[in-house]
């Protein structure tokens, strides 16, 4: 299988660094057991940096290894020990890529030489326990996990980056003409679609220096996919000029050079967005006796469509010095009235569902859906096999007001409540709470609001278990309401004066105690 040398489109499979996980540690030191927390924090995980880079031309090393990752954080250690940072993965990319999403949607245009774009945040690192020390929790038994870095798919697209585009039907000659006016060496031969890949030439006209490129394989219905035009055409939207490139020797019966302008003409107008670029017509093969005359017989009729015609030999270099100083006057002009592209670094930042830092609310037929940036960042730091960084979590969820909203919105206890995207979400049972103070909070580790009965929970479970034995014509709200009319038929517990839940004094031999046998004594 041949290996392409030249690729301008490619697809890359991107994950940046994880955060590194922060650490729960007490100090321990000789007369003071609990000198406090000193648990350090996750370093950051590496980002995915693309750069332009003028001395690359291909996309080729993307085309063989389309995923790439970065290096993740380090973890955080003891006596206040950082994790260290991920290191930063830069792939270098040509002038003039077009980045865009899976959905074709333009992300950044990359030109000018040191341009530098993030495409893949690195995850933040988990805080330590000596960070989220305070007042009220002197000695945290938990700490943060890293967040995950940005994971996406991009497509890199070349538009090469060239003054003057070269364009015609297969062998008019613009391979030919490249190698004659610059030092560029394409393939060169006598049969259609020699060229596969967009040629570059520099050439230098006078003072002024530039870069010529053809496009290679257009012919009448490139732009509907005939050919291979349809997949270069897109190099010729950063030229400043077009030059037509006009066989006057061809054999092919029908073929003459106005009606080849005139269909690379619409070729190039049904593409779109080249309407404003100067042309110029460079009739070759002058140098073939036949060529001359055709020539002399189309000039005048191309000048009067008020076309800078040259007419001109790649074989013999006629008239070539003329074609040249009349293509560096068109990039001369366009550069003065060109703004100065200055390298800049651009970041990608991920759009929020609701479009900010707030939060959203919405009913679902799961359940209640909880979206927003803190929210969905808090849930991935938190370690959910430790009770008192779950307690954590609930609190920093009712500080931001996310237990009132559901409250508002008519939310119960026990229902459904899922925070994060579809693919990994987080499902709770809804349980309003108060905040947690340090006299609530029990052993390190632990939070005693989690220890709680759930009414909720057991009244499905109720609810569940009723409908194995209810009637036929019973629906699961009629079980419901016959469940809560026993309950309160039941009533409370009358000897103890509780609320049906368990005695809180009882008469021993009774019924009421709970190592009573159920025989008389």
């Amino acid at each position: 299988m041949a290996i392409p040398t030249f690729v301008d489109q490619a697809t890359l499979h991107l994950a940046a660094g994880r955060g590194g996980n922060g650490v729960a540690s007490v100090k321990r030191e000789k007369f003071k057991p609990l000198g406090g927390p000193d648990g350090g924090n996750g370093g950051q995980g590496g980002s995915i940096i693309l750069q332009v880079d003028t001395s690359v031309t291909t996309l080729v090393d993307y085309h063989h290894s389309p995923k790439r990752r970065a290096e993740n954080g380090g973890q955080g250690a003891g006596d206040h020990k950082n994790g260290g940072n991920g290191k930063d993965l830069v792939l270098t990319v040509p002038d003039g890529t077009l980045v865009k999403d899976e959905q074709g949607e333009v992300l950044a245009d990359l030109v000018g030489h040191g341009t530098t774009l993030v495409v893949a945040q690195g995850g933040r690192g988990g805080l330590g326990n000596a960070a989220l020390a305070s007042s009220k929790r002197k000695a945290p038994g938990f700490a943060l996990l890293g967040e995950p870095g940005d994971e996406l798919v991009v497509r890199l697209e070349l538009k090469v980056v060239a003054d003057i585009g070269l364009v015609g039907f297969p062998s008019a000659g613009k391979s030919s003409l490249i190698a004659a006016i610059s030092r560029a060496r394409p393939k060169i031969a006598d049969y259609p679609f020699t060229t596969l890949i967009p040629n570059l030439g520099v050439v230098t006209a006078g003072e002024t220096t530039f870069v010529v490129a053809d496009v290679p394989g257009l012919i009448e219905g490139a732009a509907d996919g005939r050919g291979l035009g349809h997949d270069f055409l897109r190099h010729v939207e950063r030229c400043s000029a077009i030059v037509h490139v006009v066989d006057t020797a061809s054999i092919e019966p029908g073929r003459n050079p106005l009606d080849d302008l005139e269909v690379i003409e619409r070729e190039l107008a049904r593409y779109g967005g080249l309407d404003d670029r100067p042309r110029l017509v460079a009739l070759n093969k002058v140098d073939v006796p036949d060529g001359q005359d055709i020539a002399d017989m189309v000039v005048e009729e191309l000048r009067g469509r008020d076309l800078r015609v040259f007419e001109v030999s790649a074989a013999s270099g006629a008239g070539l010095r003329e074609l040249t100083f009349a293509m560096a006057e068109i990039v001369t002009e366009a550069r003065r009235l060109a703004p100065v592209v200055e390298p800049e670094r651009i970041v990608i930042r991920p759009r929020a569902v609701d479009g900010g830092d707030d939060f959203e609310v919405v009913a679902t037929d799961e359940g209640w859906r909880v979206r927003g940036t803190k929210p969905e960042r808090w849930v991935r730091q938190t370690d959910f096999s430790n009770e008192e960084a779950v307690g954590f979590l609930a609190d920093r969820l009712n500080r931001l007001g996310v237990e009132l909203k559901l409250a508002k919105m008519g939310a119960q206890e026990g229902d459904t409540v899922i925070i994060g995207p579809e693919s990994n979400a987080v499902v709770f049972d809804f349980k309003p709470s108060i905040e947690a103070g340090a006299e609530m909070l029990g052993r390190r580790g632990e939070d005693e609001r989690l220890r709680e009965e759930r009414p909720a929970r057991g009244r499905r479970r109720d609810i569940a278990e009723g409908m194995e034995s209810k009637a036929e014509e019973e629906a699961r709200a009629d079980v419901a309401r016959r469940l809560d009319a026993e309950r309160q038929k039941k009533g409370p517990n009358r000897s103890s004066g509780s609320s049906g839940v368990g005695p809180m004094a009882y008469e021993i031999g009774t019924k009421d105690d709970p190592d009573w046998d159920g025989s008389d004594d």
